[in-house]
């Protein structure tokens, strides 16, 4: 059977550092007919549940604990049946918003976790916040691609994710994306958080640019 790949937009707020925002995330569906993936259920379960069309989900992956990505994980959790994963580097990130609920299952770089015939590959990405995840599906395809990373906040078009609010670091998102993403093949896709996708090819030449501008 093969899997696909479904975007859902949502609409909500990050809140972090006595700051909030109005944002739109991407919510990503990877799987079949009969059963699926969900990367970051943010914001709007009815919303969710309605692509779902009556498919089953398997598994909820998290990208990171930022409360935008999570503050709708433990109704999607409830709603569906499925369990939640998460890198347990975000922990104090998770207890901001669920001080007395856990997810499922621990994260850590070099996982592997399927859905169907598909195969997502876990990569530890930190920066933007401590346990960001990547998931990196090479033989999935985004309007051609070879393959996809789906980047969570660490990667967007045009540079990486946000590392001026606490827990993050400038520094270290860097060495994650040239080291576990700019690695990855040129015509790999990179599915975002937030906004529109990009690729591997497009964004990997405009490195010392970012580092010199900085966070």
């Amino acid at each position: 059977m093969t899997e696909g790949i479904e975007r859902l937009v949502t609409s909500g707020t990050f809140s972090l550092d006595g700051g909030s925002w109005e944002v739109d995330n991407n919510v990503w569906l990877v799987g079949n007919d009969k059963s699926l993936i969900l990367i970051d259920p943010a914001h709007d379960v009815d919303a969710i549940s309605t692509r779902l069309a009556g498919r089953r989900v398997e598994k909820i992956l998290l990208t990171h604990a930022h409360d935008d990505h999570i503050r709708s994980a433990r109704e999607a959790a409830e709603r569906f049946g499925a369990p939640v994963y998460l890198n347990p580097a975000d922990r104090p990130l998770w207890e901001m918003v669920y001080p007395s609920w856990d997810f499922d299952t621990e994260l850590a770089d070099g996982d592997r976790i399927t859905i169907g015939d598909t195969e997502l590959i876990v990569l530890a990405t930190p920066g933007h916040s401590p346990g960001s995840v990547c998931f990196y599906a090479p033989t999935l395809s985004w309007e051609n691609s070879e393959g996809v990373v789906f980047s969570g906040d660490t990667l967007f078009q045009g540079g990486p994710g946000a590392t001026g609010r606490s827990f993050s670091s400038f520094e270290t998102i860097i060495v994650s994306i040239r080291e576990k993403l700019l690695t990855l093949p040129e015509s790999t896709a990179v599915l975002t958080g937030h906004g529109d996708s990009t690729g591997i090819g497009l964004e990997a030449p405009e490195l010392d640019t970012w580092m010199k501008r900085g966070r």
